[in-house]
């Protein structure tokens, strides 16, 4: 009785510490031969804008301002040797998760070279990443209802810090 509660809880803090998440894929690769993978630079900005205006029966007068923010991310100087599909994927917190994918065993009677499929690879770029330990099941609509999708699990590699704003 003690395993069996032992396990239920096991279950439940397991699931408790996966996050789904939308993400954004920054970059793209996909090769089933060795390649190195350099994580992209990217950016990011977001304006707000203020408009005020007062006005009479025969005129109307108009003030304004829009100011805009940017974060700018480097390359990452660490290359990472991979086979499959690698993406770097833009975390809605700022960080950048980069996740593989290498191609599946799938028995074909086809001998060690044919019993392989490649990894699902999502042609959009806004996805739903199921994050769990140190994979992330990504999720992706392929119907025009939207009730229909693919998956496919990646391992991550890396979670890689957001970038840093200047304060001067």
């Amino acid at each position: 009785m003690k395993l069996a509660i032992a396990g239920l809880v096991l279950v439940c803090a397991t699931s408790a510490s996966a996050q789904k998440l939308t993400v954004k894929i920054l970059n793209r690769q996909d090769n089933e031969t060795d390649y190195t993978y350099v994580v992209p630079g990217h950016f990011n900005s977001q304006s707000n804008s203020n408009v005020s205006c007062s006005g009479g029966d025969n005129n109307v007068n108009c003030n304004g301002s829009t100011t805009t923010t940017g974060l700018s991310t480097p390359a990452q100087q660490v290359p990472f040797h991979v086979r499959g599909a690698t993406f770097t994927l833009l975390l809605p917190d700022g960080r950048a998760a980069v996740v593989n994918c290498e191609s599946k065993f799938k028995e074909r009677m086809a001998g060690p070279r044919g019993n392989k499929r490649s990894c699902r690879i999502p042609l959009v770029d806004e996805i739903q990443a199921d994050f769990h330990g140190d994979n992330a099941k990504l999720e992706w609509v392929v119907s025009l209802d939207g009730k229909k999708t693919q998956s496919e699990t990646y391992k991550i590699l890396a979670i890689m810090d957001k970038p840093k704003t200047d304060q001067n």
